[in-house]
């Protein structure tokens, strides 16, 4: 079925709670719904702030505005009518306002209220998604819809030109990305790192290893709560000091905070990657680059499932050396009282089958239909 035939508009409501990872995913969402599916699509967010760091064109004064061919809208000062709504999307159970539910339940045809979850590797989520959960008062359809990395979930979130504009980033792009971000591009002896996590990691740990390197490591920092940590591990206390900082074999290069789509290049510009979160741990996947995951951060201990879970997936088919240093490392990063040095030495070393394993993994995963598309699919079965 197609989305002409089971849309007018899209609703999606989003609260940032994690940072930029919970408005990066809405709104590449909104944009695929609305660019590839021709749908007309509104975004509720509560924190406009937040979203305009992702999408500078934003004004994030504006209670309700147009980009994109996506309505933007602030919730807290602008009301949907939800009988305009064929779908609606509570992305990772941040709640609707309840004037819009009540509205929903006294509509002639309610739409449909689809729950976007957090992404997890975890099996159990085969078995959930897409389960229903009427609302426990009112008349409401209300289905769960998990992204994943089976063909029993919701996929990857993936524009369909993805692919081709990284494998087109080549030297030369290469080259002019670090030129507009002020740096000369890296040596190619240097292995060139991207460093984006949440504050609490062992940053100062890997800078000490990195400097102590045998081959030179440049890492590029974004500005963000690494920062703080990063100017201690140089002695610098200066908000105004931006570097480019050096101890050994290691440079330090402070980038702006980046939009999305610049985002991605940073990604392609590197050879290995710390992502975090949600949103950066899925285009690291389709950077094709080696990469270290830090999941966002929970007192019940289950961020350490939710990556081991990923690990069990993610290393199927590595060479067992390989898969013992990524996972080895991963565990160090993610808390765990191991040798950082010893842990980086073997994960430096196996970075060419890890780089190969990376491109492969990313080709598998496109080879099914992304996230997007699958939620057009589950709508137009829902949707009658």
């Amino acid at each position: 079925m197609t989305a002409h035939s089971i849309a007018s508009t899209w609703d999606i409501f989003c609260k940032v709670v994690d940072n930029f990872g919970d408005a990066g995913v809405c709104w590449r969402l909104a944009r695929i719904l609305h660019r590839e599916h021709g749908l007309q699509v509104r975004l509720w967010v509560d924190d406009l702030n937040t979203l305009r760091a992702l999408h500078p064109d934003l004004d994030a004064a504006a209670p309700l505005q147009h980009a994109e061919g996506i309505t933007v809208c602030r919730w807290q000062d602008v009301l949907p009518e939800p009988v305009e709504a064929t779908v609606v999307i509570e992305a990772f159970g941040c709640g609707l306002p309840e004037g819009y539910i009540a509205a929903m339940a006294a509509s002639a045809r309610p739409p449909l209220w689809i729950v976007l979850e957090y992404l997890s590797a975890e099996s159990w989520v085969d078995e959930h998604h897409g389960l229903s959960s009427p609302h426990p008062q009112l008349p409401l359809p209300r289905y769960f819809f998990f992204p994943g990395f089976t063909s029993a979930t919701g996929g990857l979130l993936r524009e369909a030109d993805l692919s081709i504009r990284r494998d087109r980033f080549d030297d030369p792009a290469r080259q002019r990305f670090w030129h507009d971000m002020g740096f000369d591009n890296s040596d190619a002896q240097s292995l060139t790192v991207s460093l984006f996590a949440y504050a609490g990691a062992p940053v100062a740990g890997l800078l000490e290893t990195m400097a102590r390197d045998a081959a030179p490591v440049v890492v590029a920092v974004p500005d963000d709560v690494l920062l703080s940590a990063v100017r201690a591990f140089f002695g610098t206390a200066a908000d105004n000091d931006r570097g480019p900082w050096r101890r050994g074999a290691l440079e330090v290069r402070v980038l702006p905070f980046l939009p999305l789509v610049r985002y991605d290049e940073l990604l392609w510009a590197c050879d290995l990657n710390f992502v975090r979160g949600e949103d950066s741990f899925v285009r690291a996947q389709w950077a094709a680059r080696p990469m270290v995951w830090q999941p966002y951060r929970q007192e019940d201990g289950a961020h350490r499932r939710k990556a081991q879970a990923f690990l069990d997936r993610y290393a199927v088919g590595l060479a067992p050396k390989a898969k013992g240093a990524l996972t080895a490392f991963c565990s160090c990063w993610n808390g765990d009282h191991t040798d950082m040095a010893a842990a980086w030495r073997a994960l430096r070393e196996e970075l060419p089958d890890l780089a190969g394993h990376a491109r492969r993994w990313a080709g598998d995963l496109a080879a099914g239909a992304d996230m997007a598309a699958r939620l057009v699919e589950f709508a137009g079965n829902k949707v009658k």
